[in-house]
């Protein structure tokens, strides 16, 4: 394909971005803008136009799925096959590199992926062996604590507790896990990237290498990079490869799980002379909701800055229900999507989008008692699922029999009368003596320790993981993987599972022994095609589904990311549930929950909802809480309040009150959340507000002094 045709029918800004000269660029890329068109195009037009390499180009994303739609894209562009080139996710990249420097990395050459679940099992088996009370430190706090350090680069020995005892407990957690996945060679997602970091950091002639090779490297989703994936990038790019970068920091909303929205903010700073280019015009939303949208993200502040706009129809205004509780609230979002089907709008076209997962359930009862089929948005995907791991826990024992987790999870399922004392007495041998599960295990039998029913089990179990290993030689992959279906006893354990659930679980083993008849195997790859095939659905799981084509959509707001839909309910639209009442207190995580707002409001193509409560039921309590600030940033001129015909229309709703409330508080320049300064009591963030005129109260919770109620009037708080 030439030049001409792969930039037609790019707007201005898209075919500046593809077409930029040699020099970094920052492409600030609004929702719907076409930032991944944008990508596309220009790896393309590198290779057509510059007559770049492949080779030469290393580009990044954050899913396996968008990783595979720009692969298939630059392929159908250039007509040549991107199979080879350094086109993948952060984890899949840094997974590659290391198979091909496996021995510099400090690994073994067979070494295994734990993705996140088989982690939280080598978690919990760590805090036993402890002997820590699991209530009081529970495996998944450890897990993000661990993940957390690494996202830093910080190995157990960087880190000072300073005399903390929380800290100096998960740091013990944190190097015997350490201790483990170094013994057994396993790699947690994390670490793929901390170890390829540190692989390049160790070694400055491979680090030259890779640095001399990609003389261009693309990124995308930026917003949503941590410190680790950034440093790592920055390493990488040295002062030879031309850097662009495409993201937008008003959707960075994944801070809570080590995202730095500072990387895209301060782009410009590291890379000198960067080229900022602007994607404003949206191709997915109505004026209408754009215009709302753009409003309620103006009010974060240290923004790059972007006004989205559209040459699309103004649109329908966004409509306002105030629901007097949750069963009031989902009854009405109910009865509007019956009203759109009947319109002729698909099931699959309409998404209810919430900020707790707790608010389904509700949503859930009354979508049912009226017949309409939903789906809980990224529920399990194939790898997850329990039955799949139980089959590739014999398959990762038969390829290396000191993956310790492997033979955690194959000896207990299907159960073999191997009891926790048993297992206890073998962990505490490969503890002791520093060596895997398996080789305890052959030891204790070597000596009899164990009874002789134990005996029995234990000899059993490790004969047929060495009968399978002997048969499975030069075997193709599926029939490998038939092997460890039919000999590890899961189809008939799972046949006890009466009902539809164990004979689901036994058509997805079915399943899996296709996934290797139909396992895409590049033979040009350093690995054996097992290894190849381990990494591939480790790298895949926890990855969300595709979507039923016959059912609602519910997802909470942050899986609602990278999505559109004709029409959108965004409910729980309320102080303390969104903004969440844990961010209340922090303007950085208001700004965080405002950008979630704004990614939520901005899925709607056509027709947007927002519904708030005047009281709900969470967690066995009922709170009544105002309604969400975001509304009361929302334009006038955008919305409207739907008011059912039983509802006195003379009464001011909450809205009004909330906005008429507002104006009067807008008099002083304040508003909620906002950091002030008051002369006697310092610092502290504005909480509520309450009354108007004279008697107008503020609430504000001081750095120093705790929370205190103040009248507006007289408090001559000064924002900060």
């Amino acid at each position: 394909m030439n030049t001409d045709t792969i930039l037609h029918n790019l707007n201005p800004e898209q075919h500046a971005a593809v077409t930029a000269e040699n020099g970094h660029v920052l492409v600030l890329a609004g929702a719907g803008s076409g930032k991944t068109r944008v990508l596309v195009h220009r790896i393309a037009w590198l290779i057509t136009d510059r007559c770049e390499s492949p080779h030469n180009i290393l580009a990044v994303t954050f899913t396996n799925k968008a990783a595979g739609e720009m692969r298939s894209r630059v392929e159908e562009l250039v007509g040549l096959s991107a199979r080879r080139m350094w086109l993948g996710t952060f984890h899949s990249l840094a997974h590659r590199m290391l198979r091909m420097h496996w021995h510099e990395a400090g690994l073994a050459e067979n070494f295994q992926i734990l993705d996140s679940e088989d982690q939280l099992r080598l978690v919990r088996r760590v805090i036993r062996e402890l002997n820590l009370d699991e209530k009081q430190w529970p495996a998944k706090q450890a897990q993000w604590y661990i993940n957390g350090q690494k996202e830093e680069g910080l190995r157990p020995h960087h880190i000072d507790h300073y005399g903390d005892p929380s800290t100096r407990t998960l740091l013990k957690i944190y190097q015997a896990y350490d201790a483990i996945c170094q013994q057994s060679s396993l790699v947690d997602f994390t670490e793929l990237l901390l170890r390829c970091h540190e692989l390049l950091v160790n070694n400055p002639a491979l680090l030259q290498h890779y640095q001399q090779r990609f003389k261009h490297i693309l990124v995308d989703e930026f917003q949503d990079t941590n410190s680790l994936q950034y440093a790592w990038l920055r390493l990488l790019a040295g002062d030879t490869a031309w850097v662009m970068v495409v993201g937008d920091d008003d959707q960075s909303i994944y801070g809570w799980r080590g995202a730095k929205v500072e990387n895209i903010q301060q782009f410009s700073a590291h890379f000198i002379d960067t080229h900022v280019i602007r994607l404003e015009q949206n191709y997915r939303s109505t004026k209408v909701i754009l215009d709302a949208a753009n409003h309620v993200i103006s009010h974060n502040q240290d923004r790059l800055g972007k006004n989205l706009w559209t040459e699309m129809r103004e649109g329908d205004l966004i409509s306002v229900y105030n629901a007097y509780n949750e069963v009031d609230e989902a009854r009405f979002i109910t009865a509007r999507i019956q009203q759109a089907m009947e319109k002729g709008l698909a099931r699959s076209e309409i998404a209810v989008l919430y900020r707790s997962n707790v608010q389904s359930r509700v949503l859930e009862e009354a979508l049912l008692q009226v017949g309409i089929p939903y789906r809980i948005y990224g529920g399990l995907r194939f790898y997850d699922r329990a039955e799949i791991k139980d089959a590739l826990a014999y398959v990762r024992l038969i390829y290396n029999l000191h993956d310790d987790n492997a033979f955690e999870r194959a000896v207990q399922t299907p159960p073999r009368g191997i009891g926790d004392k048993t297992m206890e007495a073998v962990r505490e041998c490969a503890r002791s003596q520093q060596i895997s599960l398996w080789r305890a295990t052959q030891e204790l039998l070597q000596i009899n320790h164990f009874t002789s029913r134990a005996t029995n089990a234990l000899t059993q179990f490790t004969k047929l993981i060495t009968d399978m290993q002997t048969d499975a030689v030069d075997l193709e992959l599926h029939e490998m993987l038939e092997l460890a279906v039919q000999r590890s006893g899961l189809i008939p354990h799972f046949q006890q599972e009466r009902g539809e659930k164990g004979q689901a679980r036994i058509e997805n083993l079915a399943e899996l022994i296709d996934t290797g008849r139909l396992f895409a195997y590049d033979a040009e790859e350093d690995m054996p095609i097992m290894a190849a095939f381990l990494a591939h659905a480790a790298l895949e799981s926890g990855e969300r589904q595709a979507m039923d084509e016959n059912a609602v959509q519910l997802m909470t707001l942050h899986s609602a990311k990278g999505l559109e839909f004709p029409l959108v309910f965004m409910c729980g639209m309320e102080e303390g549930l969104f903004p969440h009442y844990m961010c209340l207190q922090d303007p950085r995580q208001i700004e965080e929950e405002r950008r979630l707002c704004y990614v939520g409001m901005t899925r709607a193509r056509q027709k947007l909802y927002l519904t708030f409560a005047e009281s709900r039921r969470l967690h066995g309590s009922e709170t009544r809480n105002r309604p969400s600030r975001f509304l009361r940033e929302l334009p006038p001129d955008c919305y409207e309040e739907v008011r059912l015909r039983s509802q006195n229309i003379k009464a001011a709703s909450p809205l009004k009150r909330l906005a008429m409330d507002s104006d009067a508080i807008n008099d002083e320049g304040l508003m909620l959340g906002q950091r002030v300064y008051h002369q006697l009591f310092g610092e502290g963030v504005i909480l509520d507000f309450e009354g108007d005129g004279a008697h107008r109260r503020v609430q504000v919770r001081f750095d120093k002094q705790g929370t205190k109620w103040l009248v507006a009037s007289f408090a001559k708080l000064v924002p900060v």
